[in-house]
């Protein structure tokens, strides 16, 4: 079976909020209860945090956790996953677990593994959930996804996606949640494309694999 490994990137200099990645939550840097979940999850055959920053590096290592350090460079948490998986060659297949999601559900990085793993031809793999009260999907700040027949995204917008022109119809909208499975080819070509014009506009990344092609499969779950 193919190795799949799991890597959560994490920066101090976030405009909103710096030094998010060690604020404390019940007694714990934010960082650190979001390894531990990852932890759990039985799917992942090795699990790495990466960062620029030594403040962060100290604490991860003092938890136990693996630390790669990369470029400060990077524009985006995929351009420094990419670093890693670049110098990890046994994977075949990467999580990106974002590191401000301290509720992450184990099973959940386990079901997008074995999405990747059964299934050689799937490159790219995401989660979405339905929104509990459909008014929420009109904040720009909640990503949405329309799906086709095949659970496979269709689009991802700031947007109310889809328009309901009458009364009465569509009401139920999915919330697209910021975890990704890769196989690790597709990682690293796409890092090296140029930023689309629907990325561009939208400010969503993975717009950028769409755009080139490529099928994302979204695994439906009850919340996010």
């Amino acid at each position: 079976m193919s190795k799949a490994l799991g890597i959560i990137p994490a920066r101090w200099g976030s405009t909103r909020f710096p030094g998010k990645a060690l604020h404390l939550i019940a007694g714990k840097p934010l960082l650190r209860h979001v390894w531990e979940r990852c932890q759990r999850a039985k799917k992942l055959d090795h699990l790495i945090v990466a960062t620029d920053d030594f403040r962060i590096a100290e604490a991860a290592f003092g938890w136990g956790a693996e630390v790669a350090m990369t470029s400060s460079d990077h524009v985006s948490g995929t351009d420094r996953i990419a670093e890693v998986a670049a110098k990890t060659k046994p994977f075949a297949h990467v999580i990106n677990i974002q590191g401000d999601e301290p509720m992450i559900d184990p099973k959940l990085i386990d079901r997008l593994v074995r999405e990747l793993q059964r299934n050689r031809k799937l490159e790219m793999v995401t989660a979405a959930h339905p929104f509990a009260d459909p008014r929420e999907a009109e904040s720009p700040h909640q990503v949405k996804v329309v799906l086709n027949l095949r659970n496979e995204a269709l689009y991802f917008s700031r947007a109310v996606i889809p328009f309901t022109r009458d009364a009465g119809g569509l009401s139920q909208y999915f919330r697209h949640q910021g975890i990704y499975g890769y196989s690790r080819d597709l990682l690293l070509r796409f890092v090296r494309w140029k930023m689309s014009p629907l990325e561009r506009a939208e400010s969503l990344e993975q717009l950028r694999a769409l755009e080139n092609g490529v099928r994302i499969k979204v695994v439906m779950t009850d919340s996010g």
